[in-house]
């Protein structure tokens, strides 16, 4: 049995190609990525995949037996490369899709959540048969401005107290590759978040607390913050996205009350103090 990845050099990727090796073994993976190269530390079989190329796709494709795409991260561009992808599954005669879609999809407020309902339709309607793995926030995203919030002793957002269910990439990955070995997938839909349910404020709270720092949590207004993110240097496209899906956390859009993550883990998903630690440690 063939298994191949898209997007299988970026941080979810590779992880997921990782764990999986695991459980199948490294000669039944296949990583897809468009600079091949980059993949070639993976330890498994590496095909060019660009989501422009349609052939170049589809002789990436022959002979896989289940595909896991990885929802790409060109947004505004997904639909079309998405589409492309599917299309080029049909002709190689793909037996299974799994894709990495978004939590609570079906009510999502969020900016891009319109680019995954397109894609599950799109899945869908090729007759092929699939799995979604409808990825909650990654913790990594409030992780990644960590240093900046020590800088400046504060947590800055727009999510208000809007309960939080993130999961680490790591827990995700996992998850990815769990489901990827096991049979019996077609349809299901799999809605997965971390355990342990927070807020910005209790976020900003466990930083003080590991750190010894005053840091509080400041809320602002979607457009202010979208601001004061542009400001920071993020492209305005960016930066209103995040603002927007701070909003939308105020709605509780990145809240799942389910412990499906956990139960398909077998174990608890990693909480915010373990990976606060985590990359306080790095």
């Amino acid at each position: 049995m063939k298994i191949a990845i898209t997007g299988a050099t970026g941080n979810l990727g590779s992880q997921v190609v990782n764990k999986l090796k695991e459980r199948v073994g490294a000669e039944n993976i296949i990583a897809l990525a468009r600079t091949p190269e980059k993949a070639a530390n993976l330890g498994v079989e590496v095909r060019a995949f660009d989501y422009y190329k349609p052939e170049e796709m589809e002789l990436a494709l022959v002979g896989v037996d289940k595909l896991l795409l990885i929802s790409g991260d060109d947004i505004g561009k997904r639909i079309e490369q998405h589409k492309n992808v599917v299309n080029a599954a049909i002709k190689a005669k793909v037996n299974a899709i799994t894709y990495t879609s978004l939590l609570n999809l079906d009510d999502s407020s969020i900016g891009f959540a319109p680019e995954h309902v397109e894609t599950e339709k799109e899945i869908k309607k090729s007759g092929i048969p699939y799995t979604f793995l409808r990825n909650g926030w990654y913790t990594e995203n409030y992780l990644a401005s960590l240093p900046t919030v020590l800088e400046l002793g504060a947590v800055y957002g727009s999510a208000g107290s809007g309960k939080i269910t993130s999961a680490t990439r790591a827990d995700l990955a996992e998850a990815a590759a769990i489901v990827l070995s096991l049979d019996a997938q077609e349809g299901k839909t799999y809605e997965l978040s971390g355990e342990e349910v927070f807020t910005m404020n209790d976020y900003a709270a466990e930083i003080a607390r590991q750190t010894g720092k005053d840091i509080s949590y400041v809320n602002l207004q979607e457009e202010d913050y979208a601001s004061a993110l542009e400001k920071a240097g993020l492209p305005e496209g960016l930066a209103k996205i995040i603002a927007g899906a701070d909003t939308a956390t105020s709605k509780g859009d990145l809240y799942y009350a389910g412990n499906e993550l956990a139960e398909l883990l077998g174990r608890p998903t990693v909480t915010l103090k373990e990976a606060i630690a985590n990359t306080l440690a790095k």
